[in-house]
């Protein structure tokens, strides 16, 4: 993984003190609230409904243990023993007190980590693949692209202040494993017909209010030119993008509104004025990032598993996902027990996982877009031992891609925006499908709830999505079916009216009950859907 060199740290270690400063302005009176927003926000401070919470970024869901031990440690110390992951590969913290933000900041900072631009008009935190450098898909290790792009954008003076939020991610496998085609720039390294490698680039999509999936503006950008294309698509964008009103602010809005074609002609002709002026950073220093990704030194082993104990062997078949070397899987930690709030790790937990991949994993893991947590080289041989000290800590859940791993933004138990609860409500369908022993008969299932129409849970991209809204006061809660963040990426649609807390619970049984009735043999229920269309879901539903 990347380490800082010594300009990486002294920037960190500034902007700690930096903030310092503002936060007790704050505290004394100088700086009024609406002065002191924007400056909380750059550093990833948001005021929720019952207290500050801290988002932490963990560029392209990369950690060592001792990061992992940190962020434990910080739970306790500055919040209430857990952190929440999120799905941009970050963590977050909900119970922070202003007095003492700067002082978890240099806690953070002394591991290599910040909290910078997780929040507020500027390039948030690089996604990527949670499998990168061990997928036996993948071209190249996207994460040296990722971490060339991260520091493009780190304090970019141009793109600090721009018109709305901005979210890139980069791939290098046709499997789509990040939502890649959501994000407002989408990057997947490929190889075009001379065997050279290079990068498409998909600009404006995006879920929220107005949900879009991004076009392919350019099919092959060469390497060296990766920067650069980037900076002119974005350039593009802050040249033109709304600043009047924040909900037609988002670049797949401008996108959409030039059509793709004329957004394309006027990145090119950027690209082109960026070119002649030599801008782009040498390929050289890609070539020095690569080396901070090397391949662990990985070691031939058995390469298979004994599944005579049929709980490990489900573990086995769920949770871990084949490696590009055969002796080696990648092991996914489940964060979503039964009856669990999505995303959450006790500090106990976080410091298990720490202790599990320096053990196991080359003191590797990743975060998921998923809100889970893989150890991406684990050995065969390991996984027995791995698997029983994680089901004593509760973190053994076989159900990665189940209708039990389910997405949940915090929702209205936290969020000043959300307008509906999202986690007593997974808590609640992950409890019955459970109960109900309907797992295993459901297979790939890929339900997604949202408490607002901001789309924190990824409610658009479900196989079944939910969607909280405010009904005249109450919590109410609309279905959506057919959705997909895959590289089949889809939208999924409304079905109908909306539904109290324990009526949608109630239609979702209804919907997975029409797909075990409908489905044809090894069709998942979007497959099934994509068959049959909306109207049986429909009328089984309303009437």
């Amino acid at each position: 993984m990347y380490l800082y060199d010594s300009y990486d740290q002294a920037m960190v270690d500034a902007r700690v003190e930096e903030f310092r400063d503002q936060a007790q302005r704050r505290l004394d009176g100088r700086i009024s609230e609406e002065q002191f927003r924007p400056l909380r926000l750059m550093n990833g401070l948001y005021l929720q409904l019952h207290a500050y919470m801290l988002r932490v970024a963990i560029p392209y869901g990369t950690l060592n243990s001792r990061q992992m031990h940190m962020l434990a440690d910080i739970a306790d110390k500055y919040d209430r023993g857990y952190g929440h992951f999120t799905t941009r590969q970050n963590i977050q913290y909900n119970w922070i007190k202003l007095e003492e933000t700067a002082d978890l900041l240099a806690d953070l900072a002394s591991v290599e980590m910040h909290a910078i631009q997780t929040s507020g008009n500027c390039i948030r935190n690089i996604s990527s693949d949670h499998f990168a450098g061990a997928a036996a898909d993948e071209l190249v290790d996207p994460r040296p692209y990722a971490e060339l792009l991260r520091q493009w954008s780190s304090f970019h003076p141009e793109f600090s202040f721009l018109p709305r939020k901005f979210k890139i991610a980069v791939i290098a496998s046709d499997t789509d494993r990040a939502a890649m085609r959501l994000h407002d720039i989408g990057i997947q390294i490929v190889k075009n017909d001379a065997g050279e490698l290079g990068a498409a680039f998909y600009v404006g999509g995006g879920m929220g209010r107005t949900p879009m999936i991004a076009p392919m503006i350019r099919e092959f950008v060469p390497l060296d030119q990766l920067v650069t294309y980037s900076e002119a698509c974005l350039r593009v964008y802050n040249r033109y993008g709304r600043r009047d009103n924040k909900y037609k602010a988002r670049i797949k809005i401008l996108v959409h509104e030039l059509g793709k074609d004329e957004y394309t002609r006027q990145v090119e002709e950027e690209f082109k004025h960026l070119l002649d002026q030599g801008v782009e950073p040498p390929l050289a220093e890609l070539e020095r990032l690569k080396p901070f990704f090397a391949d662990p030194d990985f070691v031939d082993g058995p390469k298979t598993v004994d599944r005579s104990d049929p709980d490990f062997a489900l573990w086995v078949e769920r949770n871990t996902h084949r490696h590009k070397h055969d002796s080696y899987v990648s092991a996914v930690i489940s964060l979503k027990p039964v009856a669990g709030i999505p995303g959450d790790a006790s500090s106990e937990q976080m410091h298990l996982m720490a202790d599990l991949a320096k053990a196991y994993s080359f003191d590797e893991m990743r975060v998921m877009h998923t809100q889970n947590v893989v150890l991406p080289h684990v050995r065969i041989a390991d996984l027995h031992a791995l698997w029983t000290k994680l089901e004593a800590a509760g973190l053994g859940s076989p159900n990665l891609d189940t209708i039990e791993d389910i997405i949940a933004c915090p929702g209205l138990d936290y969020c000043s925006l959300a307008n509906a609860r999202s986690i007593p409500l997974a808590q609640r369908i992950s409890t019955r499908f459970a109960e109900k022993g309907k797992t295993e008969q459901l297979g790939e299932l890929k339900l997604k709830i949202s408490g607002c129409i901001n789309a924190c849970g990824h409610h658009h991209a479900g196989h079944i999505g939910i969607l909280g809204v405010d009904k005249k006061g109450t919590e109410n809660y609309q279905l959506l079916l057919g959705g997909s963040e895959a590289e089949d990426t889809a939208l999924g649609k409304i079905t109908g009216r909306g539904f109290d807390e324990d009526g949608v619970i109630d239609a979702i049984e209804t919907v997975t009950d029409i797909y075990l009735d409908k489905r044809e043999e090894g069709e998942r229920f979007l497959d099934t859907y994509r068959r049959i269309g909306m109207d049986p879901f429909k009328e089984a539903l309303y009437d």
